[in-house]
């Protein structure tokens, strides 16, 4: 990344788009209790030019980036699915300087979408000239509220050759824009239905298209189409894929949680390809499940840095100020923080390499095709037995180590942490068989004894801790107390684990 790079903000657009015709007259918002008064804007010339990857990587995707000038937010946009109907997230950064400038995409912003476009060269595919009128609708307090845009448009596609001419072919039609100047969830829906009412009153339709862009560049889907019904494991993996991309995004905005969830997603997917490798057509020995199980240890350093400041944060704050001595805090919580930086900047270089882009491509290359395409035979059923088996198995074990009359806590921590393992392929299974009750009650096993290994990994930091803060003459208190608070946490957990067991056993004879 470079050193110096243009500053971005980002905001949530909720907007709705409508088809008119030529003769079609701009509505009335007289009468609506929200609209104080309607103030018309000068008109404003818009060119636009929109950047994609040559095979429209970011259009299969929803996801627009353009440069544009003129209007008041002239430079970059990128625009993402902003995970709700009517609304997208926009990132925008500033028009760059210098004689490439003007056509090179903001490394920040190619960076935000670096898992979708990869190393394939950004490069123009339409440009957008629009004529825009606009009305500002305000508040009574003088706030405003909304604006609606009567919009001429011009575009051409750069690859169109335009009717065997050397210019692409222009095209021109006329569209409405309806978006909230700011909002607050719930209400903005009521209140986008009636600004819009007015104008479907007024003969317009709601637009055919999701953007400008993809009404010049056409329907766009994912490539090998939409997953079919009898084929779960394919659907399950490319629902896996898409969260992965979506916390890629998440964790190169260093968003709270962001890089737990795409391990956690790594690891779906690795558990996923593993227990149904044949039906992948995938050799015993492939190079992407050991691709998969590098990441998931990379992102798995900061993880476990942001699991135990969090975790400390919020048990140093439940106690006493007379109960914490020493620089207890710093050494804990501070430190887990230092951690997790590191863990994060290791993460982000991991995800800017040629490794991760070419496991990215053979996961897109496993999506494209049904197992039985890859194989060349059609696959039986999956069943959730097999798994469920592996579950029961670790259970009988862990329980013999429990009753064993050697006391040994490793073994046992071990053995608990071999049933989380278990259930949780169990889950991944039980989910892409479409099997909810059982993936569901595998999760709580999962989550029961994720939060017994969190406390086995915290008890082992906070003896660590303890011993450098002795030797470093302070005093260890502090860290004895928390020690027991976790033992404590981990007997509660394997307390209630053969009730989670017992769930998990009726679910699996009901499904």
């Amino acid at each position: 990344m470079p050193a110096k790079a243009p500053k971005t903000s980002q905001h949530l657009e909720v907007e709705r788009k409508f088809d008119v015709v030529e003769s079609t007259v701009s509505p009335s918002f007289e009468g609506i209790a929200a609209v104080a008064r309607v103030e018309k804007s000068p008109t404003q010339s818009l060119d636009a030019t929109y950047f994609d990857t040559p095979a429209q990587d970011l259009a299969r995707n929803k996801i627009t980036l353009r440069r544009r000038t003129g209007g008041h937010d002239a430079g970059w946009h990128l625009k993402l699915p902003g995970g709700a109907a009517d609304t997208r997230t926009e990132i925008h950064a500033p028009l760059t300087d210098g004689p490439d400038g003007n056509d090179s995409v903001p490394d920040e912003l190619r960076d935000v979408v670096l898992a979708i476009v990869r190393d394939r060269p950004l490069q123009p595919v339409a440009r957008i000239t629009t004529r825009r009128e606009s009305q500002l609708l305000y508040r009574a307090d003088g706030t405003p509220l909304a604006e609606f845009s009567n919009d001429h448009v011009t575009a051409w596609a750069a690859n169109d050759p335009g009717n065997g001419e050397s210019a692409p072919a222009e095209q021109e039609w006329r569209e409405w824009e309806l978006e909230l100047v700011e909002g607050d969830g719930a209400a903005d829906t009521a209140l986008l239905d009636r600004l819009s009412n007015r104008l479907l009153d007024a003969g317009a339709a709601p637009a055919g298209h999701a953007s400008k862009l993809a009404r010049v560049l056409g329907a766009t889907q994912r490539p090998g189409g939409a997953p079919q019904a009898e084929e779960p494991l394919r659907r399950a993996l490319i629902e896996q894929l898409g969260e992965l991309l979506v916390w890629d995004r998440a964790v190169r905005a260093d968003a709270p949680d962001s890089i737990h969830q795409m391990r956690v997603t790594t690891r779906k997917i690795r558990g996923l390809l593993r227990d149904y490798q044949e039906s992948f057509g995938l050799p015993e020995d492939t190079w992407i499940m050991d691709e998969l199980r590098e990441l998931a240890g990379i992102l798995g350093i900061a993880r476990d840095a942001e699991v135990l400041a969090e975790r400390y944060e919020r048990e140093l704050g439940s106690l006493a100020p007379e109960l914490i001595r020493g620089p207890v805090r710093e050494r804990l919580v501070d430190g887990a923080l230092r951690r997790y930086q590191t863990g994060l900047r290791r993460s982000l270089i991991a995800m800017r390499s040629q490794r991760y882009f070419r496991l990215l491509d053979a996961l897109d290359a496993l999506v494209a095709q049904s197992p039985a395409e890859v194989t060349g035979e059609e696959h039986a059923p999956v069943t959730i037995d097999a798994a469920y088996k592996k579950v029961r198995k670790a259970a009988k074990a862990a329980a013999q180590v429990a009753s064993g009359s050697l006391d040994d806590e490793h073994a046992r921590d071990e053995s608990l942490h071999r049933i989380r393992k278990r259930a949780k392929r169990l889950r991944y299974t039980a989910a892409a068989t479409g099997a909810s009750k059982v993936s569901e009650q595998a999760k709580a096993i999962q989550s029961l004894l994720g939060d017994h290994q969190d406390s086995v990994v915290s008890r082992e930091h906070l003896s660590h801790e303890a011993e450098v803060a002795h030797a470093a003459g302070e005093d260890t208190f502090t860290y004895g107390l928390l020690y027991q608070q976790e033992s404590d946490l981990a007997e509660r957990c394997r307390l209630q684990l053969d009730d989670a067991l017992r769930k998990l056993a009726k679910s699996v004879r009901k499904a």
